[in-house]
């Protein structure tokens, strides 16, 4: 028996978008174009492409995927909803927030956020990855009371949405055991995320905590700090392998994000026994649950104290716990009977 045709539109080929093509790909022929859309010089020329790609295939097909909201979901969303198709997009982070604080969300642009807002008014359904990216708000930033998420930015979208968390692939997690190193952390984050992800927390706990090692994955240099700490370790570009490395010898995971649509490297490093201490924004409390620490507000020395609290903890049944609750809570396993029932739904 032949497989159904689904036509699959990403802004790029990020490694959850591979997994997400495997987990897809056991039920349906995959319909892509890959096209470069960090260029806006090139955007009315992707645009074109894609209008030119849609109309060859969308007749061949009864759904399509948009991974993302953006320029590359609004033609897709249109012409779906024109002929009938059933049009689902799938919501990361980014294209439901803008938090011109820290210069972060795809909603500061008014061309991007029109692109954006009809895209997810004519689709079928909005899938995102947490609820937080529905309506989330929080004071960890500043005192004030801050709110995300498209229905607060979008307060007449009346798409129907289903919550599928993402998913990892257990077996690629299925490590030796190695011995931790004490008093090591590690943290994922690109140049340019730095100020999204806590860089300045991080540089900040790491000259207080000598006795600590920092380990920054990523990127050679944080921007905007021309001296690091000696127990500040910025490791470049790691492939998935090395990564995988750094985190089985690494004790815990520090994730604080601003802002965090989900948290797949956090993820990764639960199922190496990595303890994770996240901020208390968007869906990194629900991922943690009871297995790690939680930083009320973005304070150093409430940091401090956390981090004492953790490095006096039983680091060995933590790490186990961590491990255990990605594997019964966001396994690929799951995502792929939520994402394909959906998508195969009348």
């Amino acid at each position: 028996m032949s497989k159904k045709k689904l036509i699959f539109i990403y802004p790029k080929l990020y490694t959850f978008i591979h997994t997400e093509i495997k987990l897809l790909s056991d039920e349906f022929d995959l319909i892509s174009i890959t096209q470069n859309w960090e260029s806006k010089i090139l955007l009315p020329f992707n645009l074109i492409r894609q209008v030119v790609f849609l109309v060859i295939n969308i007749r061949k097909v009864d759904t399509i995927l948009i991974s993302f909201g953006g320029y590359w979901s609004f033609f897709p969303a249109l012409l779906g909803n024109i002929l009938g198709k059933k049009v689902a997009i799938v919501v990361h982070g980014t294209d439901c927030v803008s938090f011109p604080e820290i210069n972060y969300g795809n909603l500061r642009s008014s061309l991007m956020r029109y692109f954006i807002k009809k895209s997810y008014q004519w689709a079928s359904i909005i899938l995102p990855v947490s609820e937080s990216l529905v309506y989330t708000e929080n004071n960890y930033y500043c005192d004030q009371i801050l709110r995300f998420g498209y229905m607060h930015h979008f307060n007449n979208i009346n798409t129907p949405y289903k919550v599928i968390p993402n998913g990892l692939i257990l077996s690629d997690w299925e490590i030796p055991y190695v011995e931790k190193e004490k008093n090591t952390f590690v943290t994922v984050m690109t140049y340019d995320q730095a100020e999204r992800k806590g860089a300045d927390l991080i540089i900040d706990i790491a000259k207080s905590l000598t006795n600590c090692t920092f380990y920054i994955a990523g990127t050679i240099s944080i921007q905007a700090v021309e001296e690091l700490p000696e127990n500040v370790k910025c490791l470049g570009s790691l492939t998935p392998f090395e990564l995988r490395d750094l985190y089985r010898k690494t004790q815990f995971y520090l994730q604080l994000s601003n802002f965090e649509g989900f948290g797949v490297a956090i993820c990764e490093a639960m199922l190496c026994e990595c303890i994770p201490i996240v901020s208390n924004v968007n869906y990194l409390p629900t991922i943690v649950a009871e297995t790690g620490f939680v930083l009320k507000k973005r304070s150093v020395t409430l940091l401090e104290i956390l981090i004492n609290k953790a490095l006096t903890s039983d680091l060995e049944q933590l790490g186990k716990d961590a491990r255990t609750r990605i594997i019964e809570n966001f396994s690929v396993d799951n995502r792929q009977l939520l994402l394909i029932t959906e998508l195969t739904a009348k």
